[in-house]
């Protein structure tokens, strides 16, 4: 993925991140099944449409909190303000029940959808299903390979891993070091632009060497456990050391410290995502860094996409990225990411990822106190 950069514009929709989590309008993240999620769905704006429906399908509720914590009520707020009618559903990490869910939400009046697809070709599928009907569709985080989608909304992914190399090249210090590197699906477009942008960190550095990588199935944290622990093990046979990991996102280095506690071993893990108990990792030192993708931007912009769309004016965008699957540009808008260390914390606190009374509960009270969070 390439990005050619234009002016950048601010995408951020106002009060997005003063709403209280997921209205009783839109679907609930407990819905397991599409039969359930029809049930759920419907409107869920106090204002009337102004040219249609905006449908919103979010990804799952295991493989990030983010999603239905801090993405679901940003998006309300916006629509809410714009007065649009729209309808948000969550897929719970199920293609078929994803597929479903955009037939209904077109059967019931959608005429934009943002997607937050699970892979490039079932999210390909929905997207010319829905241009087939005269609907438009957004890619939403992840850059569907092979669709038709006008526009993609998401961060700079490479740079996301850009900053995870290098906050594990600044946790890991001086002198040489083994390190293992836990990734993200190998379905997921973003997992690979992360890889992609830690190993141009990593590889660079002639005293780090890596002993170990997988791509980690569905993003899960209990598949990643296991493949770091095989790793671990195979890594540390006849005196090995494993001194550092590259985890993908916050729930791999959950994951991943879980192993490391159970061998009494306490080494720098990276994260993404900025959630609550990736950012109280850090504060306890079990966990190096995390990246802060601050969500009220990129909802913020995804908002305001769909509500241009809908209302049939143009987007405004800040680039564009190659869909090399399907040897296309794609209108693009991309969000700057930022590194979280325990000095920085609360950055992310400022920015929304989690609230002070979520992160600084218990033990990491007195934690949060010593790194000016109250």
């Amino acid at each position: 993925m390439r990005l050619k950069s234009t002016a950048i514009v601010g995408m951020v929709a106002a009060g997005a991140l003063l709403l209280a989590a997921c209205g009783s309008s839109s679907s609930s993240s407990g819905t397991t099944s599409a039969a359930a999620s029809a049930a759920a769905s419907g409107s869920a704006s106090a204002g009337s449409a102004v040219g249609g429906k905006i449908g919103v399908i979010l990804p799952d509720t295991t493989t990030s909190t983010r999603w239905e914590n801090q993405d679901r009520p940003a998006l309300e707020a916006a629509f809410k303000a714009a007065g649009v009618d729209y309808d948000i559903q969550n897929a719970n990490g199920d293609k078929a029940a994803m597929a479903t869910i955009a037939d209904q939400m077109v059967a019931n009046g959608a005429t934009v959808l943002a997607i937050v697809a699970l892979d490039s070709e079932s999210g390909a599928a929905i997207q010319k299903k829905a241009a087939a009907q005269g609907v438009q569709t957004i890619d939403y985080d992840r850059l569907v390979l092979g669709g038709s989608s006008e526009y993609y909304v998401s961060f700079d992914n490479v740079e996301v891993g850009k900053l995870q190399g290098q906050g594990l090249v600044k946790c890991l210090g001086d002198g040489a070091h083994n390190v293992v590197f836990l990734n993200g699906a190998p379905t997921d477009n973003n997992a690979a632009l992360f890889k992609q942008g830690a190993h141009s960190v990593i590889d660079a550095n002639s005293n780090i060497k890596v002993v170990g990588e997988q791509d980690t199935p569905n993003w899960s944290a209990a598949t990643g456990q296991t493949l770091y622990e095989q790793m671990f093990t195979a890594a540390t046979q006849g005196g090995g050391t494993v001194d550092g990991v590259l985890a993908a996102n916050d729930g791999l280095a959950g994951a991943v410290i879980t192993v490391n506690q159970k061998n009494g071993l306490v080494i720098p893990v990276t994260g993404q995502d900025a959630t609550k108990e990736g950012l109280q990792a850090v504060l306890k030192g079990d966990q190096c860094m995390t990246v802060l993708k601050a969500t009220s931007k990129e909802a913020g912009a995804v908002a305001d996409v769909a509500i241009a769309l809908v209302k049939g004016e143009t987007p405004q965008t800040n680039g564009t990225v190659q869909d090399t699957t399907g040897n296309r540009e794609v209108k693009a808008i991309l969000e700057t990411p930022e590194a979280i260390f325990k000095d920085n914390v609360k950055d992310a606190i400022d920015a929304g990822s989690a609230t002070a009374a979520e992160v600084c509960t218990g033990e990491y009270a007195a934690l949060c106190t010593a790194a000016g969070i109250s």
